[in-house]
């Protein structure tokens, strides 16, 4: 199929564009001056006029939980997926607390497998870390296994803190092995065990099973994140290690990142739209809702991860995308889990906040897909380009939108932004060419999602 948007006005790194986009197939034939065009001239193709609306390079979002396998019954790769592409991103990354855990070549090659034919966004993994696990991933790296090489995952997931799914790597040894890879990325969930064990045997010291969801910011607090943090930049430092520092969510460790950052060019950033809308306040009335890890901090640390946004010293955000059914969040604190849906909101979000902040699109451009592209290896992907494929998300920057669960297309069935009105309405979206989003509006087209090659 070919297609001409025309009218448009293309948003990248570079800056805002009065650009018409040309779709032949699966790749952009062309990007061509709006004053250039004449839409007659292109007999065949469907001709779409923007009347102005901005075309982005569709989203890759290089971290989300799509629950696929074992726990299906919250998400799948299909639901999941298809939300994906409503909220403008046409790739993403999942990562591997799944049952069983993505730990293996195995286990990987199982969820590339699952995904074929099935993912209406272009689908790729991380591999999992464990305390034991090292050998096969060298292995994997080196050599390959079960069929799985390096340019089949892209980065390797380390928790240092315990999460939903409890893959914590917690041994010194195995830490160290790990932070010694140079040739692929280091992704760390960064929170100190001990410290929030401690917060909590505290906190149920005072409340008991009744932990009001307003702890959780303590509990989980920003000591744990510092902490934990610091460590992995040092050791960074001190190895050389390729390490994206994920959903940073306090002020503090924006400014180590940043120190850090002069002794290792290597490391890079990752917040989450979350991180950019929610405060701690915000717990009396959203409650287990956005209950998340890390927590979700202050309005201080809210305003200082938009300033680094703005001030590019955040490379990437992951939507950290973890959906659970309205009746699992609605247990008391201690077994409520942890983990909000969100990748449909997420550039939304970010569009209001760039509003709200005075942040240049070509900040969001590059934060919503470009830098993800660069730091995995993913080619043909991520920009506004001739050649590459074309994954376009198509906004109308002045329109309004409300939040609410009719429009949200998780399989939970619920958002945490319900009730938010946000700027940006993303009206179209292509996959590889293929219009899965026409009018706000799932087209009903079969998976056009491709398997992401990661060549870093």
């Amino acid at each position: 199929m070919a297609y001409l948007l025309y009218n448009g006005r293309t948003v990248t790194s570079e800056g805002i564009r009065d650009e018409a986009v040309v779709i032949s197939g699966e790749r952009i034939e062309a990007i061509i001056p709006n004053g250039d065009i004449s839409p007659d001239s292109y007999a065949g193709f469907r001709k779409i006029d923007l009347e102005g609306k901005l075309i982005f390079a569709g989203g890759i979002d290089a971290h989300v939980h799509f629950r696929e396998p074992g726990l299906t019954h919250k998400a799948d790769i299909g639901s999941e997926s298809l939300a994906a592409a409503a909220g403008g991103v046409t790739s993403f990354i999942d990562m591997p607390n799944t049952s069983p855990a993505t730990t293996s070549a195995k286990a990987l090659s199982d969820k590339l497998h699952a995904a074929e034919n099935r993912s209406f966004a272009n689908y790729g993994f991380h591999i999992g870390a464990t305390n034991d696990n090292f050998q096969e991933i060298e292995e994997i790296l080196s050599t390959g296994k079960d069929g799985i090489g390096r340019k089949d995952f892209a980065g390797i997931k380390v928790f240092m803190g315990s999460s939903t799914g409890n893959m914590l790597v917690n041994d010194e040894t195995s830490l160290d092995r790990l932070f010694s890879i140079k040739d692929k990325e280091i992704l760390v969930h960064c929170e100190d065990e001990m410290t929030i064990k401690a917060n909590l045997e505290k906190a149920r010291a005072v409340f008991g099973d009744d932990i009001p969801f307003a702890e959780h910011s303590r509990i989980r607090s920003r000591e744990a994140c510092i902490l934990s943090s610091g460590k992995a930049l040092s050791k960074a430092v001190k190895y050389g290690t390729r390490l994206h520092l994920l959903h940073i969510s306090t002020a503090e460790e924006i400014r180590m990142a940043e120190k850090a950052r002069m002794l290792n060019p290597a490391i890079t950033t990752e917040t989450s739209a979350n991180y950019l809308w929610f405060s701690d306040s915000d717990y009396a009335e959203k409650g287990s809702r956005i209950k998340c890890n890390p927590s979700v901090k202050t309005a201080g640390d809210r305003k200082a991860l938009r300033e680094a946004l703005k001030g590019n010293l955040i490379d990437t955000i992951g939507s950290d995308h973890a959906p659970h059914l309205p009746e699992e969040k609605d247990r008391k604190y201690p077994e409520a889990p942890s983990g909000m849906p969100s990748i449909q909101q997420t550039l939304p979000v970010l569009l209001t906040v760039a509003m709200e902040e005075n942040i240049p699109l070509s900040v969001i451009a590059s934060a919503f897909s470009e830098k993800a592209a660069e730091i995995f290896g993913i080619k043909e992907r991520g920009k506004l380009k001739a050649g590459n494929y074309a994954d376009i998300a198509i906004v109308d920057p002045e329109a309004r939108i409300t939040v609410d669960r009719d429009t949200s297309l998780y399989k939970c069935g619920w958002s945490p932004y319900e009730g938010a009105e946000l700027r940006g309405r993303i009206t179209d979206v292509f996959v590889n060419g293929v219009h899965v989003i026409k009018a706000l509006l799932p087209t009903g087209c079969p998976a056009a999602g491709k398997k992401i090659v990661f060549e870093k």
